[in-house]
């Protein structure tokens, strides 16, 4: 069937030169109003090299979702569609420029947040039965008395115990405004009757030092899992603690670290960079968001012996203190290759109260590396490059790291670093197969390994609690027995193994089982210890950070 063309649009074709002319100027002009609606609600103005192009492309959207909205043969929900295409829009630009709806904002914030308003408990899900891994020390919840082990049945009135919930969903159930009550209702251990209690929610900090503690008289470890708004404070805290209790050398955990503010990193690494050096510096379109980021208060350890560890997880931020602290020789870095991601955000607030985190510049390391990986054809392609060095052997061997010489950069003294995405250590150790393997992933991922943990500590409690943790350490032993009833557990939740996958990882089970009933008995410092044995790029680390003169030789001092 013929389609029928306006009659406007048939003369518009018929007219002489004049006419499209006249008509070129008010197709402009409309474009220029469209760039006025633009700069008008947008604090960001369109690239003068191009005001045209962005009106056309608005105007295009605009219209087109129009249509969909009005014309479309079923009912469409325009709104996802519009989140749908802003997303399609910003993984054409790179892998890391994002849009984050109203409704996921405040969930997104709180990772980098110094507190949230809760009732303070670990949990572990297992059987999609939720159980208290350990209440926060001081917190509303243990002040209550809830304790260690127990399954939490409901939590406001709503039943969580079998209702396959996730745990963000479990989450945002115990976390509420500062001052209001919950409702928890728990299952104890050997209690005939559930328990009831009224929890008042408050302030809960939320910890980016993970651990802080001496490995020995001289050897200190902290642990920083991301770097949120009040890591530096809490950094430095540690810091303190542990030189007043003697620390002369440090092992820096940066492994599985996402990144986070960037000042706080800057500062974090100033707290070991002598003198004005730079320590990070950006570079965007023009010059408005170019940055120089140097070295400018008296560290706390800008002397001594210092390790950072650093993996495939080290990411933005973390990459940033790895790389300036090798750039300058000031530590050894030891473990394996970092994530690779170089790419500033910053965040937009939007009129809807969402957020729109754009990329605006690049980060370089003092010595001119970038850390950004190459993104790939597309993003399933850039999310697929971590399974592809596994693929190539290179969480196994450094010899599958190849580097292009063009990329090749020199430290302060003259060692060669490479650039081109992520930071190369300069001891490398290889991913454990074991900790890595199938079985052994799904033991953990199930929650199994855990809740048989918690199961063990609420039958012993009364034993652990009078064991001090050196005696629990130098003593305790995960049995044969413990640990074919462990398989068996597993099993009947539908991880099956055989005999063979069973002993492969018997050494890491007893240790992760171990640090898990560690953790229920004698808190988090305790859990660091004990997992310190199995520990490749730890164990690693302390010995390099003890050995200075190879350390020294390594940073070419």
């Amino acid at each position: 069937m013929p389609t029928s063309t306006p009659a406007n649009q048939a003369t518009g074709v018929l007219v002489g030169s004049g006419r499209r002319g006249w008509l070129r100027q008010a197709l402009l002009l409309v474009l220029a109003m469209g760039c006025g609606v633009l700069v008008a609600n947008n604090p960001f103005q369109p690239s003068s090299e191009n005001p045209d192009a962005t009106a056309r492309g608005y105007l295009r959207f605009k219209e087109i979702l129009s249509y969909v909205d009005r014309d479309y043969a079923d009912s469409v929900d325009t709104e996802g569609l519009a989140d749908y295409a802003v997303a399609q829009m910003l993984e054409k630009l790179d892998p890391h420029s994002v849009y984050i709806p109203a409704r996921d904002r405040e969930k997104t914030d709180s990772f980098l947040q110094s507190d949230y308003d809760g009732i303070g408990v670990e949990f572990n899900t297992f059987r999609d039965t939720v159980t208290v891994v350990a209440p926060l020390s001081g917190g509303p919840a243990e002040q209550a008395g809830v304790q260690a082990g127990d399954q939490i049945l409901s939590i406001g009135g709503k039943r969580v115990s079998g209702a396959h919930l996730t745990s963000g969903q479990l989450s945002q159930l115990l976390r509420g405004p500062r001052g209001s009550s919950v409702a928890i209702e728990l299952r104890r251990h050997r209690l005939a009757r559930s328990l009831s209690f009224s929890i008042a929610r408050r302030s809960i900090p939320n910890s980016s030092i993970d651990a802080a503690y001496l490995v020995d008289d001289q050897t200190g470890y902290i642990k920083v899992s991301r770097f949120a708004s009040n890591t530096y404070d809490e950094f430095k805290a540690a810091l303190a603690d542990l030189r007043r209790q003697g620390l002369t050398h440090l092992v820096l955990d940066l492994r599985g670290n996402p990144g986070g503010y960037l000042d706080r990193a800057t500062r974090l690494a100033d707290e070991f960079i002598a003198g004005s050096r730079k320590i990070v510096y950006t570079d965007g379109k023009g010059d408005q968001y170019d940055s120089q980021t140097y070295a400018k208060v008296a560290g706390e350890f800008e002397e001594g012996s210092l390790v950072v560890l650093v993996d495939e997880g080290s990411a933005s931020a973390a990459e940033v203190v790895a790389g300036a602290l090798q750039d300058h020789d000031r530590a050894t870095l030891v473990g394996r290759r970092t994530f690779g991601k170089g790419l500033v955000q910053q965040p937009i607030a939007l009129s809807d109260g969402g957020e729109l985190r754009l990329t605006i510049a690049r980060y370089y390391t003092p010595a001119g590396r970038s850390i950004q990986k190459p993104y790939g054809a597309n993003y399933a392609e850039y999310s697929a490059e971590l399974s592809g060095r596994s693929d190539r052997g290179e969480l196994q061997s450094a010899d599958s790291i190849h580097f292009s010489n063009k990329l090749r950069f020199r430290t302060d003294h003259g060692r060669t670093v490479y650039g081109g995405g992520g930071i190369m250590p300069d001891v490398f150790v290889p991913r454990d197969s074991v900790a890595h393997s199938v079985y052994y992933t799904k033991l953990l991922s199930h929650g199994v390994v855990r809740a048989f943990a918690l199961s063990f500590y609420q039958g012993h409690k009364a034993e652990l609690e009078g064991l001090r943790f050196e005696q629990f350490n130098a003593t305790f032993r995960i049995t044969d027995a413990q640990l074919l009833s462990l398989t068996a557990q597993a099993t009947q939740d539908g991880v099956k193994a055989d005999a063979a996958a069973v002993r492969r990882c018997a050494a890491l089970l007893r240790n992760q089982l171990k640090a898990y009933i560690a953790r229920s008995a004698y808190g988090t410092v305790a859990y660091y210890t004990v997992l310190r044995e199995q520990d490749a790029e730890l164990q690693r680390a302390l010995h390099v950070v003890s050995d200075s003169t190879a350390q020294l030789a390594l940073l070419g001092k």
